[in-house]
């Protein structure tokens, strides 16, 4: 069992910046990822960004490319999520999720179904 924490959304004006965190607890050595993903009113969750744990590879969906950057500290077995340039269409709850072995893929980290463990979610709104 892994358990994930997030924390960071809020209120912030368009062109404003938010740090989004996820702490990781329990089994989690058999993750080799870590994403983001985002879920607004009526739509479907999407994929924001993933990191492979081992390497720091990673990925990014078009729409936030240049404005956010996923990171993940090691020895906190925290990832991040900092988003800057944020635009009112980026307003969205937001989770964090584990990917658990045994490879990890790029196809498949922007996957939902690739994810066995998922935060509460953290809203973030971005006013214009």
């Amino acid at each position: 069992q892994v358990t994930l924490v997030e924390s960071g959304g809020g209120l912030v004006p368009a062109g404003g910046s938010l740090r989004l965190s996820c702490a990781a607890s329990g089994r989690t050595l058999s993750r080799v990822g870590m994403g983001w993903f985002r879920q607004s009113p009526g739509k479907e969750r999407e994929f924001v960004a993933a990191i492979r744990w081992s390497s720091g590879t990673t990925l990014y969906a078009d729409s936030v490319k240049g404005r956010f950057t996923i990171s993940r500290d090691n020895a906190e077995n925290t990832v991040y999520l900092e988003m800057n340039s944020l635009k009112p269409e980026d307003t969205a709850v937001y989770y964090c999720a584990a990917q658990l072995g045994p490879v990890w893929t790029r196809l498949a980290a922007t996957n939902t179904a690739a994810y066995t463990y998922w935060g509460q979610g953290t809203q973030v709104t971005v006013s214009s």
